[in-house]
């Protein structure tokens, strides 16, 4: 017999989206918030050269700033109010998360509820400011050393950079906080999909050019395209897929009454680290080519040979982007999901694994499905992010058709339409009500 829930579900439609005033209000509160964002991705800071701004990153684009300039819409490329993007809040959340594991008070706040998770958003925005200000101060001084881009150096640019950069990543994480409580989806993930979307325009256009000047042939645009169609096709598939752990409830007795026990399942994600390794590892890759770009080859020889050996689709390059990815997977799937304080829950709540005794033993059978699961986790991730990349560093194509920008934008559509369904059947469920106390009044 089909469920009331999946009944609502089939149900959901247009009509049903035209009366749900509140989810439409909530929508347009969002678009309203990313069209505020993509406004200041286009005022620049003060005391900047546009047009040897635009030289400079012209010669680094391949670098670190291209795969930054991809998140933020371009605001990197204009350095922009909103150069820095909402890339400090993301670190620091992740570092706040990892010293969770060796720090005892963050790990009691972590257990503390809704409190506690206020004080270590706390903890996450003075991170932020620090990471924001550093990272202002060290882009203030290579805007001074490449070039005529700085008009007046000195420390009043460098004082007016850090102000100015650390002021748009505080706007835009509270901005973020804002379309997350008030919106529609994750307002941090939102902002990152709002970037990559803005520039796929251009790049679908400056391919498109490629073909018709003649550098990139037909077929060659063609193959670019069924694997973007490919790339989106496996990663949804893989984002939804899980593995499900049947749990028992024995039986309980209340009063005279026997109840027979429950069961359900515990999901395990196939990928549960999400897109935190692909981009990790980008970074920490491109770390050595963009240092040895802003040298402009006065640097030293070893690292000179380094970004060789590292250069885009070259075999190290590869190899080494590849471990990266399987690292990070396992060692984030480790601090997300924590085998021993989910047994403890089962146990709490009477819940058990069948054939698998309660406690310790039910931790280590968790921790042991979880791990192979990863595994093929992460090889998804590196087939994923690799497998473009290699026909993109032959083919000339920009970074929005490798698998890091499009593992980013379907995660966040898919997680923003499941909202959207959920407010609908949230809405509906209302009307059912309503129409139930009509009834029962109309009968009285």
């Amino acid at each position: 017999m089909v469920s009331a829930a999946e009944q609502l579900v089939s149900n959901l439609n247009f009509a049903a989206f035209a009366k749900a005033d509140e989810l439409k209000k909530r929508i347009w509160f969002t678009l309203g918030a990313l069209l505020i964002y993509r406004l200041g991705t286009y005022i620049p800071i003060p005391g900047i050269n546009p047009t040897a701004l635009a030289e400079v990153f012209r010669q680094n684009q391949s670098g670190l700033l291209g795969m930054f300039d991809m998140f933020s819409g371009g605001a990197v490329g204009r350095m922009a109010i909103f150069a820095l993007n909402i890339m400090p809040y993301i670190s620091a959340s992740i570092i706040i998360q990892l010293l969770t594991t060796v720090s005892p008070h963050l790990e009691q706040l972590k257990k503390e509820g809704e409190q506690g998770r206020r004080q270590m958003n706390q903890y996450t925005r003075y991170g932020t400011v620090l990471l924001a200000a550093l990272q202002a101060y060290g882009i203030a001084v290579g805007l001074e050393g490449a070039g005529n881009v700085v008009l007046e150096p000195g420390l009043f640019f460098r004082i007016t950079t850090v102000i100015t950069l650390v002021g748009g990543t505080i706007f835009l994480m509270w901005l973020g906080e804002q379309i997350t409580a008030r919106g529609v989806g994750n307002g941090i993930s939102l902002i990152i999909f709002a970037g990559i979307v803005a520039r796929l325009p251009h790049a679908v256009l400056g391919t498109l050019e490629l073909g018709r000047t003649g550098s990139m042939s037909t077929g060659l645009i063609l193959a670019l395209i069924v694997m973007a169609v490919g790339v989106i096709a496996v990663i949804v598939f893989m984002e939804r897929a899980q593995r499900r752990l049947l749990v028992q409830y024995p039986k309980r007795q209340v009063g005279n009454r026997m109840f027979q026990g429950d069961s359900s399942h515990l999901p395990l994600k196939l990928n549960s680290a999400g897109v935190i390794p692909p981009i990790f590892a980008s970074s920490l890759l491109l770390l050595p080519i963009t240092f040895a770009n802003f040298s402009s080859g006065q640097g030293p020889e070893w690292l000179t040979t380094v970004t060789t050996l590292l250069g885009q689709g070259q075999p190290l390059h590869l190899l080494i982007y590849v471990a990266l990815i399987v690292f990070f997977a396992f060692f984030y799937t480790a601090v997300v999901f924590n085998p021993k304080d989910t047994a403890d829950n089962l146990k709490k709540y009477g819940g058990f694994l069948p054939g698998i005794r309660p406690g310790e033993r039910t931790a280590e059978y968790i921790d042991y499905v979880l791990t192979r699961i990863t595994v093929v986790g992460a090889i998804y991730l590196a087939g994923v992010c690799v497998l473009p990349e290699i026909l993109v560093s032959y083919a000339g194509a920009p970074f929005y058709f490798g698998g890091t920008s499009l593992l980013i934008v379907v995660s966040v559509t898919m997680d923003t339409v499941a909202q959207v369904q959920s407010h609908l059947l949230a809405h509906q469920y209302e009307g059912l009500i309503k129409r139930a106390k009509l009834r029962g009044a109309r009968r009285q």
